[in-house]
């Protein structure tokens, strides 16, 4: 009986050494992240000089006019360039899943942008929008159009820093629509051929509809993703001009390595993790009564 027990126990020995280093290499992290919150700790100096403040970070960010707008920024941001990935990847994603001639060369070339280091495509999209020698300039002079300084002005520069995300991340959309579309089975297809579905009647009521669980998984990973966004507008805008393309992301990092303030981009962070905490609490919550939904 006591051996019985103990062979319940097994697997769950097993995954231990797993459960350890999650716990080490996340849990600690945060804790000490909470941690340095409570504490005013100029960057630099040595912990034993920082000075305990308590909940004033918290309220200094609560009251701060720049977080808000920071936020603002981030959510129009994560709004705008998610619902036009969204809408591009599944209609790629549409078009990619036909067996067309040369469709393995279009597939690769699509992707492509996903695989680029996001400081690269920082710097790619830098020198398209620049304003004396980018390639977009040069076109628009060539049709006789003044050109403009595209990353100087807060409505462009903040169209630039949409566009450019819009073309790294619409191929990660595609590759998990096109994977949820390939695994549909045929004969359902078929079947509403031969009832005589139109082909747009097969996607709107057959095809979006069974992947509706991939796709609010890949909409809220977008969504989660466009928060902790960082590395691109950094090397484009640094979230000029004033304060139009400051993403929540960098506003935390200028606290900290700017500003100098750890224990203030620490509460930052706290808040940034609780909204990255909540959008995953909706993808259990949303996409898993799907999922079941669409197995029945």
């Amino acid at each position: 009986m006591n051996s019985a027990r103990l062979a319940r126990f097994v697997p769950y020995a097993y995954i231990l050494p797993a459960v350890l280093v999650m716990a080490v290499g996340l849990a600690y992290p945060i804790i000490d992240a909470v941690r340095l919150s409570f504490y005013d700790w100029p960057l630099g100096t040595d912990w034993a000089d920082a000075r305990w403040i308590g909940l004033r970070a918290f309220t200094d960010m609560l009251g701060s006019s720049q977080v808000w707008t920071s936020m603002g920024v981030t959510l129009a941001f994560v709004v705008i360039a998610v619902a036009c990935e969204m809408v591009l990847g599944v209609a790629l994603a549409l078009f990619l899943e036909k067996p067309v001639r040369g469709m393995r060369f279009f597939r690769t070339i699509f992707v492509l942008p996903m695989m680029i280091a996001p400081i690269c495509v920082g710097l790619i999209w830098r020198y398209l929008f620049d304003a004396n020698f980018g390639p977009f300039n040069l076109w628009l002079d060539a049709l006789g159009i003044e050109p403009r300084a595209w990353l100087a002005e807060p409505a462009t520069a903040f169209g630039a820093m949409v566009l450019t995300d819009i073309w790294q991340w619409t191929p990660f959309v595609l590759i998990m629509v096109l994977a949820g579309l390939q695994g549909l089975d045929s004969s359902v297809i078929e079947a509403a051929r031969i009832d005589g579905a139109t082909p747009w009647q097969q996607i709107v009521r057959i095809k979006l509809p069974i992947i509706k669980p991939i796709l609010i998984v890949t909409l809220l990973m977008r969504m989660i993703d466009g928060f902790r966004g960082l590395e691109v507008v950094y090397v484009m805008t640094f979230g000029g001009p004033g304060l139009s393309t400051e993403l929540f992301s960098l506003h935390i990092y200028k606290a900290a390595f700017i500003s100098q303030k750890l224990g203030y981009s620490a509460a930052l962070s706290i808040l940034l993790l609780a909204i990255v905490a909540a959008l995953s609490l909706a993808i259990l919550l949303i996409s898993n009564p799907l999922k079941s939904t669409a197995r029945r």
